[in-house]
């Protein structure tokens, strides 16, 4: 079977690159700007907003799935309407398609959010990609939304580069204690997005961590097991600052997870033991 990653050269996208050929499946991944660490079979370049390029690389690679990592921020063209063409493009092909979303849908008002829950964005990263979950659906009703959160693992995301530039001093900024995620580790949401596209679910799905923790909880439980030293992260909180967005939206992801093999582990248990 033959998978493409968009965005494979993302944090997300490379993991599913390593897992996708560690299955046995021919692999191949496509980049905005340059190819990345990973090893696919083949990289292809690739702007969504380019649906001639999009359609050529769809027909050369003819892929059984695509999932879709690419991230443009609050970009519109790239992440509300490069995600719904490729959802054409994929429909008119035949062609399997789980497409990664965010909890950035959700304002927070709600605090808990299930599947069933309706996106109401207060910021235009989240507006984008609520834009693009439902204009996807709309034009393939067959695809998977799978929204996710903060994504950690292996030492090498954003936020676990943050902490260690706080707690050694390299760079200013804080950990707020009033903006509250539920964290998911990219090795189990990687192989439950592949789950997702083999089970070929369709619809919305929940796919995050099961521990609400906030990120300065997740700073000291990433530097406890870094060996930092987790006194050293400065708190503060994100109502007082200039930062917008949603403070606490914590993803229910327990009807998701009773079809999955794939157990989504908690912060506090990954960062224990992360392998």
């Amino acid at each position: 079977m033959t998978v493409l990653i968009i965005g494979g050269s993302g944090f997300l996208g490379a993991e599913l690159v390593r897992q996708a050929r560690a299955a046995g499946h021919r692999t191949v991944a496509t980049y905005a700007t340059k190819p990345g660490n990973a090893s696919p079979s083949a990289w292809y370049p690739l702007d969504l907003r380019d649906a001639v390029s999009l359609d050529a690389v769809l027909t050369e690679v003819s892929p059984h799935t695509v999932l879709n990592a690419s991230s443009g921020k609050a970009d519109w063209a790239v992440t509300a309407e490069g995600p719904v063409r490729l959802a054409m493009a994929a429909a008119r092909l035949g062609t399997r398609l789980v497409h990664v979303s965010s909890d950035a849908v959700f304002s927070g008002a709600g605090v808990h959010y299930d599947e069933s829950s309706l996106p109401d964005p207060i910021t235009p990263y989240g507006a984008a990609k609520a834009a693009a979950e439902t204009g996807i659906l709309a034009v393939n009703p067959e695809a998977a939304v799978a929204r996710t959160s903060l994504i950690i693992g292996h030492g090498r995301s954003v936020h676990e580069e943050v902490v260690h530039a706080l707690a050694g001093g390299t760079r200013e900024g804080a950990l707020f204690t009033d903006d509250i995620r539920c964290p998911v580790h990219v090795s189990d949401l990687a192989a439950a997005l592949l789950e997702l596209a083999a089970a070929e679910a369709a619809g919305v799905h929940h796919l995050a961590g099961r521990d609400a923790v906030s990120r300065h909880e997740l700073g000291v439980l990433i530097a406890e097991r870094d060996g930092l030293d987790a006194s050293r992260l400065p708190t503060g909180l994100r109502a007082d600052s200039e930062y917008p967005g949603a403070l606490d939206v914590r993803l229910d992801s327990r009807v998701t997870q009773r079809m999955l093999r794939t157990t989504l582990r908690g912060a506090r248990q990954f960062c224990t033991s992360p392998v």
